[in-house]
């Protein structure tokens, strides 16, 4: 009879170093790093500190959600010069990143926030490539999408078109996976097998960025027993992980947004001043009704976000964050705020009992397949047959974050948009035909304003079926560049 023998003296896996010093000490220059985080939420910053003390390497190809600010996270490698080329969703509002971009000093590829993490999970799990409906008949998929600009600002260099398919009358685009040879990770817990937990919407990107690369480095605020993290709150198994070491760098908020009735300003103020406040809680607030009861909805960034605030309290509604959260409650009190959760407009949130959190790359499957009941979105501007266009205007980019992906499935999905009806100059936002780059086309079902509500029909276009108090069809028509449809039923807005 055969048996297995143990031993106290066997040799333990112990994938724990004293620094993160040590952690870093045989990255290489010219390497592709993937990042964990989102905003300033579960963003590796110990070990981002440790390559900064490095000046030696350089040259890398850094791949996460977006770079932090200009003074924390990836923001920092941006201005040491040690990134040579990011791969993000987002620019958002690092100026510094922009700058680098818009002027020739950083190969940027822009890239869908879903379409970034499944590239980022199909590397990691063998798959060089899939389609995805995000960016199809966009710039992603033509090839027109600048990868680097020269001192001036014109384009030296574009992305390359992307193959096409129809699958079940439905047109998707290949996109290929993303292969990392380093890996930064912050988690909450981590034991000496490698092990992981991750802590509300800290998760985010973190634990497919894990799963990808060569040589995962993890960051944990808590070095614990084996045994202590339970098996089923272990979000990144120890077999994807080489070192952890002790995470020392302090939690950051990009965003503190505190509830109304807190000792802080109305969250409301959001909305502006005086007339302009005005219009845009007229945008709000009709945008509320589109909630109804037993609902799964997303919300964009900015005016969208206010909504829950005035959705009746009889409709319940849950609300899905793109950055890992399905049951997202009201911005918190002072003595709530914690800095793992936040929203996707990196601002402070707490959860409703029940809530569920996970990582961006099952987010975004959610919002693909269609479990997105609504999504209530800005706009730059909004073409006659729903064509969307929300991410970039001339000389300036701010990124595509979720926004591709979240209307690339329409016939699932509700897609309303909520912006003023004229642009500073006065100028129509609803177009025969968007200017500025589509984000998705035939999308848009319906259009809130603060003039008026249009539905939209993706092949004959427009039709008026809300008027605001004091506006009249006359000043609406004045005010919308295509011709439009008046419904036989129309009503006051509100």
């Amino acid at each position: 009879m055969r048996t297995i023998t143990t031993t106290p003296l066997r040799h333990e896996i112990n994938k724990l170093v004293s620094s993160a010093d040590e952690a870093v000490a045989d990255m290489h220059s010219n390497s592709t790093l993937l990042a964990g985080g989102f905003g300033l939420c579960g963003v590796p910053d110990t070990l981002i500190a440790s390559v900064l003390a490095h000046p030696e390497i350089h040259s890398l190809t850094a791949v996460s959600n977006n770079a932090g600010t200009a003074n924390s996270g990836l923001g920092l490698l941006l201005a040491s010069r040690q990134i040579k080329k990011m791969i993000a969703s987002y620019v958002g509002n690092n100026k510094t990143f922009e700058r680098m971009y818009m002027h020739g000093e950083l190969e940027v590829e822009l890239t869908p926030q879903g379409t970034l993490a499944e590239r980022c999970r199909a590397g990691g799990a063998g798959i060089p490539a899939f389609f995805t409906p995000a960016g199809a008949g966009t710039i992603v998929q033509t090839g027109e999408l600048p990868l680097k600009h020269n001192p001036d600002g014109s384009v030296k260099e574009y992305s390359k078109p992307k193959d096409m398919r129809v699958f079940n009358g439905k047109s998707y685009i290949m996109e290929e996976a993303i292969y990392g040879d380093y890996a930064f990770v912050k988690a909450w817990k981590a034991d000496r097998l490698g092990n992981c937990q991750f802590r509300y919407s800290a998760h985010n990107f973190n634990g497919v960025m894990g799963r990808n690369a060569r040589t995962t480095i993890v960051e944990a605020e808590e070095i614990v027993e084996v045994g202590s993290i339970e098996p089923g709150c272990v979000g990144l198994p120890g077999i994807y992980v080489t070192k952890v070491v002790k995470s020392t760098a302090e939690k950051k908020i990009e965003l503190l947004t505190l509830t109304a009735d807190d000792d802080t300003k109305d969250v409301t103020a959001t909305l502006g001043k005086g007339e302009t406040a005005n219009k845009r809680e007229r945008i709000v607030r009709r945008a509320a009704k589109e909630f109804k009861d037993g609902m799964y909805a997303n919300l964009g960034i900015g005016m969208p976000m206010l909504a829950p605030s005035f959705v009746d309290p009889g409709v319940s509604v849950q609300l899905q964050s793109e950055n890992g959260i399905l049951g997202m409650g009201p911005y918190p009190k002072r003595a709530q705020v914690d800095p793992d959760l936040t929203n996707a407009g990196k601002e402070t949130v707490t959860l409703l009992p029940g809530a569920s959190i996970f990582g961006s790359e099952e987010s975004f499957g959610m919002v693909r397949s269609g479990r997105i009941d609504l999504t209530v979105l800005g706009a730059m501007q909004v073409s006659a047959k729903g064509d969307l266009a929300n991410w970039m205007l001339p000389g300036k980019v701010k990124g595509f974050g979720g926004a591709m992906d979240l209307v690339s499935n329409p016939t699932a999905t509700k897609v309303v948009v909520t912006m003023e009806h004229t642009d500073k100059q006065g100028k129509p936002k609803i177009l025969k035909q968007c200017i500025f780059p589509l984000t998705g086309r035939k999308c848009v079902s319906r259009i809130i304003t603060d003039l008026c509500v249009f539905d939209v029909d993706f092949t004959t276009g427009l039709t008026l079926i809300e008027l605001a108090d004091g506006v009249t069809e006359d000043e609406v028509r004045s005010k919308t560049e295509p011709d439009f449809k008046v419904s036989d039923d129309l009503k006051q807005m509100l």
